[in-house]
């Protein structure tokens, strides 16, 4: 397999960029949420203390579709830096 998209079929390259599309648009889409997410999850922090990262590996796990949980994942890691750097 090539990832070099000069070496691929016009249909080839149509799909990537169909799949690309859909993703922009979910992300767009969903951003303002899955921040959301991201808070609620870091907002249980205090209540959770050393239980609190298996407890989000689960709430990520069951999130639906994997691209938001993957959304939401990054969100959480973005925050948790900010807050790590701000001490």
């Amino acid at each position: 397999m090539t990832f070099n998209l000069a070496n691929m079929s016009f249909e080839e390259r149509a799909q990537i960029e169909a799949e690309k599309a859909r993703l922009f648009e979910m992300w767009q889409n969903n951003l303002g949420k899955a921040k959301g997410e991201a808070a609620r999850l870091i907002a249980e922090k205090p209540r959770r203390k050393g239980k609190w990262a298996e407890w989000v590996r689960a709430e990520l796990d069951a999130m639906s579709p994997p691209e938001f949980a993957s959304m939401v994942r990054s969100e959480v890691n973005k925050m948790m830096a900010a807050a790590s750097a701000s001490r």
